[in-house]
């Protein structure tokens, strides 16, 4: 956009995700900067770069954010968009959205006082895998083998790993661990996942396979595999079962927080945000087409039941 046709403070946008399939954390973001005072064409711009699932495009896409110099960049879906704009500048304020331990990641000092030029929020969703294993467990108590698709492309993506061997050694699962970090290996995971008969999948919490949400969740009904995955969208989207973050809470926040450094606040004096709701989203429209009967202490325990 010109010069000319800009209205107020330029804030970037960086996401490893894809618009289409954000438009609900677009949404959420939107309101965040309403709630600070900034409507998007009113009093400030917002430029937008996407790198729909290919991190390797974040640096160049984050270095490019910096040229225009923007007033401040929001460097959301997952640790890798963050790293991405904190190497890129080290002086323009930068608001980030992580799934892991930021402070053992180095993205800040602390989580009260994050210091630098960078401060956001972490969902923490990295650290559930256990507990979503467990809670697949408690859905299939007789499942030997449990699928795991990873992103080996994804930062935390060994630390979810050695999280999940460690606790489906405590139960006696077997886990058969795929990489997918491309569409081609995504594909030849998802074919091997076919053949290799699970009994259930497990999708790790990465940035790539919010891409391609559907994709996985029509594979999972196709072939009849019951699938627990990391966000509520999952499930709302026909997806078996979901447990994580309420992450439109954190987008909006994300969105106050950019109102907040445009007013002058510094982002190393604002503390690291961390996620108060976890959602654990039962769809029974789906259990019902895999011929699944969800236990009643799993119902009770659930946030939302898709009936």
């Amino acid at each position: 956009m010109a010069q000319a046709q800009q209205r107020g403070a330029v804030i970037g946008f960086l996401s490893s995700r894809s618009p289409d399939e954000s438009k609900h954390l677009l949404g959420a973001f939107h309101k965040g900067l309403s709630d600070a005072g900034f409507v998007e064409g009113t009093n400030v711009t917002v430029e937008y770069r996407w790198a729909l699932g290919e991190y390797e495009k974040l640096p160049a896409l984050a270095a490019d954010l910096v040229r225009q110099n923007v007033a401040v960049i929001a460097a959301l879906g997952g640790d890798v968009s963050a790293r991405a704009a904190e190497q890129a500048t080290s002086t323009i304020p930068i608001v980030f959205g992580a799934g892991s331990d930021v402070v053992k990641a180095g993205l800040v000092k602390s989580l009260g006082k994050p210091e630098g030029n960078a401060t956001g929020f972490t969902l923490l969703t990295n650290d559930l895998e256990p507990k979503r294993l467990g809670l697949l467990h408690d859905l299939l108590p007789k499942a030997e083998v449990v699928g795991v698709l990873y992103d080996p492309n994804f930062h935390p993506a060994a630390d979810q790993l050695v999280a999940l061997e460690k606790a489906a050694e405590t139960i006696a699962l077997q886990l058969d661990v795929l990489r997918a970090g491309n569409d081609d290996d995504l594909n030849a995971g998802l074919q091997l996942l076919r053949n290799h008969h699970v009994s259930a999948l497990l999708l790790t919490a990465a940035p790539y396979f919010d891409t391609r949400r559907g994709r996985i969740i029509e594979f999972a009904a196709e072939n009849k595999i019951p699938a627990i995955y990391q966000f509520r969208e999952y499930a709302v989207d026909g997806g078996l079962i979901s447990y994580g973050p309420r992450i439109t809470d954190s987008y909006q926040q994300a969105g106050v927080y950019v109102g907040r450094i445009l007013k002058g606040a510094k982002p190393g004096d604002l503390p690291v945000l961390q996620p108060t709701n976890f959602d654990f989203v039962i769809n029974l429209k789906t259990a019902k087409a895999l011929g699944l009967t969800i236990p009643p202490g799993l119902i009770s325990f659930a946030d939302e039941v898709i009936e």
